[in-house]
């Protein structure tokens, strides 16, 4: 087969079809430089140039999703340590009426769509890239900071979580369009913690989860390159399956999870991971690394990429991406 360039092997991995080999991407937290939007766009080109990833997850400090809303944060400054939540916007029952809707461009969302601009200019239109939004689920848990408070305020103050995740939906489809409108090729659509039996029932997460989850995605629904990534271990994936993504995401290597192939095999879905980014990735040796790249391709054929289950730890060793990157490049 001729050689694709990084555009057309993502689009035909994305429809099933044959490529010339499958796609890879890696994705990190550059913590000392996520504080703006110049040196998010510099980290995130110059990972690009350093492994020339076919596809780009723009990997942003998570808690912008919650500073506009008054969530304060220290950031470290070192480049393995995240940012740690000083004050949380919601701290009673009460403070969820402050969470109303806000502008796209609000503080921290601005900064993000600059990023994005200074992002797309770098990449010259060769490489597909897409940013990380959370679902509002997930943004109302980290506006809590404490993830057994949040559970409580769901069960005893229903009313008031719902309203602001209403207002949480709304923001975020405004942003999600914003997105779209700075040029991203879509949305790596985050559930975080929130989409694992560990910590929902299915009934809440169908309440709580599934209907403004649906509402972001639809207003990213004309981007070509939406993942939805199912966080954690005990995930819900089978029940997000028919969310309107084109590809999904998740922990393929835990052994709680469906194993990719398996997802593949039922849903015809372009499935993204092989690679244990926790295990193999960041302690084991390149051959090992390698093996994993290659039993993915084994395990689906067609519809594949090959990247992690979720952001690589800072400290992963270069040779064993480069083995990753070896072991596909080894397949053409």
């Amino acid at each position: 087969m001729a050689q694709m360039n990084k555009r057309e092997r993502v689009q035909a991995a994305l429809a099933g079809k044959a490529v010339d080999r499958p796609p890879i991407s890696f994705w990190r937290h550059f913590f000392e430089k996520e504080t703006s939007a110049d040196g998010l766009a510099e980290a995130m080109l110059g990972f690009q140039r350093a492994y020339d990833w076919d596809f780009m997850k723009v990997n942003p400090r998570a808690c912008y999703h919650v500073e506009p809303w008054g969530c304060r944060f220290r950031f470290s400054g070192q480049s393995h340590v995240e940012p740690k939540l000083v004050e949380a916007a919601v701290k009673t029952p009460d403070d969820w009426r402050a969470i109303t809707p806000l502008s796209a461009t609000a503080g921290a969302f601005g900064e993000q769509l600059e990023a994005l601009r200074l992002i797309k200019e770098g990449l010259r239109g060769e490489v597909p890239f897409i940013e990380t939004v959370f679902t509002p689920l997930s943004v109302a848990g980290r506006l809590v900071g404490a993830d057994d408070v949040m559970r409580e305020h769901m069960r005893q103050h229903p009313d008031r979580v719902h309203a602001a995740l209403e207002a949480i939906t709304v923001t975020f489809e405004g942003f999600a369009r914003a997105c779209l409108d700075v040029g991203v090729d879509g949305l790596f659509y985050a559930t975080t913690g929130w989409a694992t039996y560990d910590r929902l029932s299915e009934a809440e997460y169908e309440a709580f989860g599934r209907p403004y989850d649906l509402r972001v995605l639809r207003a990213a629904a004309g981007a070509p390159f939406n993942i939805l990534h199912v966080c954690r271990s005990h995930n819900m994936l089978w029940k997000l399956m028919d969310y309107p993504a084109h590809a999904v995401n998740w922990a393929t290597a835990d052994p709680t999870n469906p194993k990719i192939g398996e997802v593949w095999q039922r849903s015809h879905r372009a499935v993204i991971g092989g690679v244990d980014h926790l295990g193999t990735l960041l302690t084991g040796e390149a051959e090992a690394v390698k093996a994993e790249v290659w039993s993915a391709v084994e395990q689906t054929r067609q519809g594949l990429m090959l990247g992690p289950g979720c952001s690589i730890p800072p400290q992963t060793p270069e040779a064993n991406l480069r083995a990753a990157c070896a072991a596909v490049e080894a397949l053409t």
